[in-house]
């Protein structure tokens, strides 16, 4: 086997990366307006420059911006959407890791007007993003998924004066989301991740209970999320890749979720049109491979083995028997390495620091090339 020339690759990453201290300083100036909008782009923009020079300086052979103008990997989209806006309302989201527990609070949203796209959302980012990325790596764009939008809030936080019927919500959400695919494809993106926690959410019985508690169909929810999903990439151009990421929750090393793929596996793998999974996999937390029986051929599967969650590194002959011991489900040739999630989900980031977070993305490239050459 040799080295992809599409996307996901042999040796690929989630999306966000530590952010630089020089960045965060500078979002807290601009937010105490010290300095300018204009001025803190030009510090993303130095930022950015570096962290795409860092993943092709590991082997890699796409590259994000690291999410460095974000604050969040989806409400940052999400509330750019037309006919979405945050509220005063708190959302409370329970998150546990190897210490101990805590909370991650961010507004709430509401649907209260038509759900559409008024401006091609991240476009100025992927265009300097594609602007300074080498001739043989991929420019990446990841965004939220559309189930994300719904995920958070349910259809109580949809106005019935607005849509009376969900149906057209649904229809609105898909519509703006296929119109944003196509203006980024019009950029020239040709690799696009929709980051997903609620298909691996809903793996949780825990999870589907607060579902059902609020009204929502828990026990069928993944069906609809990925009509929708399809229906938004579904016109997309054929040399556009597109992936979809899933995990159960990535804030400061910390997660929300339990439980392997089994009770979304055939529905997902056989009936998602991506091109490929990227499936959070680091520990026991997230199942076993058997769910990847499901996968058809010609899908990809990018297996996270390698945590962002703690700075100790994985070895490399670990990484290779889980490789190995994945490939019994689904063949060798359609399986990639990756982290399980990304490095900084949220601007606080991972626990862990800019040279393991680089030592790890390097170990999965040699891993990567040991393996598939």
């Amino acid at each position: 086997m040799t080295k992809r020339a599409t996307p996901p690759f042999r040796a690929d990453h989630v999306g966000s990366l530590l952010r630089p201290a020089r960045l965060l300083e500078a979002r807290r100036s601009r937010a105490l307006g010290e300095i300018t909008a204009v001025e803190l782009r030009a510090v993303e923009d130095e930022a950015v420059a570096e962290i795409v020079r860092m993943q092709r300086d590991v082997g890699l052979q796409s590259a994000t911006d690291g999410e460095f103008r974000r604050t969040s990997w989806h409400m940052d989209f999400i509330y750019r959407l037309g006919g979405i806006r945050p509220t005063d309302e708190k959302i409370k989201v329970h998150f546990r890791n190897a210490s101990g527990e805590l909370d991650f609070e961010s507004a709430a949203l509401a649907v209260d007007g038509p759900v559409r796209l008024t401006e091609t959302i991240f476009g100025d980012d992927y265009r300097y993003l594609s602007s300074i990325v080498d001739p043989d790596v991929t420019a990446k764009l990841t965004i939220p998924s559309p189930s994300m939008v719904h995920y958070r809030g349910g259809r109580a936080a949809i106005d019935p004066a607005v849509y009376p019927e969900q149906e057209a919500f649904w229809e609105d959400l898909s519509a703006a989301y296929a119109e944003q695919v196509r203006r980024v494809a019009a950029l020239g993106c040709r690799y696009l991740q929709l980051d997903d926690t609620s298909l691996a959410y809903l793996n949780d019985p825990a999870q589907r209970s607060l579902l059902s508690a609020r009204g929502d169909d828990a026990d069928h929810q993944h069906l609809r999320y990925i009509r929708q999903i399809n229906a938004a990439i579904a016109d997309r151009p054929a040399d556009l890749k597109v992936t979809t990421h899933m995990c159960r929750g990535n804030f400061r090393s910390s997660w929300a979720a339990e439980g392997g793929y089994d009770f979304v596996a055939e529905a997902l793998f056989g009936s998602l049109e991506v091109d490929g999974f990227f499936l959070e996999y680091d520990d026991a937390r997230s199942g076993d491979f058997a769910p990847l029986r499901f996968v058809p051929k010609g899908k990809m599967v990018v297996l996270g083995l390698v945590t962002t969650k703690r700075g100790t590194l994985e070895s490399k002959d670990d990484l290779k028997r889980r490789i190995d011991e994945a490939a019994r489900y689904v063949p060798l040739e359609q399986i990639c390495l990756s982290p399980q999630c990304g490095f900084s989900s949220t601007v606080e980031g991972n626990e862990l620091t800019y040279q393991e977070q680089m030592a790890k993305l390097r170990l999965i490239v040699e891993t990567a090339a040991e393996v598939w050459g």
